[in-house]
């Protein structure tokens, strides 16, 4: 199944500002770069476990739309 989130928050409590290589982490850019792709999944947990270990951010809240072919 294909998915788009259209919000997402992610567990960033925890992060030093600067844990991002001694930089800011970019966080906007991490949520736009989620927001803006489509996701393949089997269902909703395996779209948590594929954002999750692609952004290596723990997700809050997540809300989507199933993406028709």
């Amino acid at each position: 199944m294909l998915f788009q989130v259209t919000e997402i928050e992610f567990d960033f409590d925890d992060a030093d500002d600067e844990d991002w290589g001694g930089h800011p982490i970019p966080k906007q850019e991490i949520i736009d770069e989620v927001t803006h792709t489509v996701w393949e999944a089997d269902d909703e947990d395996d779209l948590v476990e594929e954002i999750t270990c692609a952004t290596g951010w723990c997700i809050k809240t997540l809300d989507y739309i199933h993406v028709l072919k």
